[in-house]
């Protein structure tokens, strides 16, 4: 039906069971500290154990402190078995972990591509079946996939981020397909600039770019209204969609005014 929404509205956040997973930093500690403030369950997990000691130590029995780096497939059951026999299961997963470096075609070094892929595709794929296999056994919860609007169209400085981002895309896409019939949600979370620490190495200027809280206020409110993508600030991810419309030549001309690369 038109206009229903495409996941289940999220009306209530008190005490529900939600794993941010990149949350050492940026978009996810931001997240976390929002969902906590809410009254929800977080289970934090990054790669720097002492950064999410800290991140939990104001929360109490609402919050787990889980190190995991995304890159040992290994490692994510027994993270998520942790969450289970703490909190008797997990409502909402969001796959935030990622890295950035501007790479242009002449500055291309496959290892550290390689490397940024393991981190943004990879990582996501190792946490996804045993999270799907969770959320199968319950019946019900849901999974958020950050990517990005790079993944929309080519941009400069993002010839291996970009390609990793638009794979997410697909990724989650085929993802919702598969598994918004069992009755389990998935989110396509999209942000367009937020002021990171990765965004930070950017050497241009970055239009609509938005803090962290504003980035956590806008995933909770598409987790809310039951969105599929969630993108912001709308000002810029409307206009970065009309323009992968156009036609190639027009495409590469406003790209490259827009961004002097």
């Amino acid at each position: 039906m038109i206009g229903r929404p495409l996941n289940p509205p999220i009306r209530d956040w008190r005490g529900l069971r939600v794993w941010v997973i990149g949350a050492s930093s940026g978009i996810g500690a931001g997240l976390a500290q929002a969902l906590w403030a809410r009254g929800a369950r977080v289970a934090v997990s990054a790669r720097r154990g002492h950064e999410l000691a800290q991140l939990v130590a104001a929360h109490g029995n609402m919050a787990l402190a889980l190190p995991l780096d995304v890159t040992d497939a290994a490692a994510v059951q027994p993270a998520l078995d942790r969450i289970e026999a703490a909190w008797g299961g997990i409502d909402l997963a969001v796959l935030c972990a990622g890295t950035h470096k501007p790479v242009r075609a002449w500055t291309l070094e496959t290892g550290a591509a390689r490397r940024m892929l393991e981190i943004n595709l990879h990582g996501v794929i190792h946490c996804l079946p045993p999270l799907v296999a969770q959320l199968l056994r319950q019946g019900n919860g849901g999974i958020a996939v950050v990517s990005s609007v790079a993944g929309y169209a080519g941009l400069p400085t993002s010839l291996v981020y970009g390609a990793s981002k638009a794979a997410l895309n697909n990724l989650t896409e085929t993802l919702y397909l598969d598994l918004a019939p069992r009755g389990i949600s998935v989110y396509l979370v999209c942000p367009g600039f937020v002021k990171t620490p990765l965004t930070d190495r950017n050497e241009f200027p970055m239009p609509a770019l938005i803090s962290i809280e504003a980035a956590a206020q806008a995933m909770i409110k598409g987790f809310e209204r039951g969105d599929f993508e969630i993108h912001f600030p709308k000002r810029f991810t409307r206009l970065l969609k009309f323009l992968r419309l156009l036609p190639y030549r027009a495409y590469f001309a406003l790209v490259r005014r827009g961004t002097g690369l």
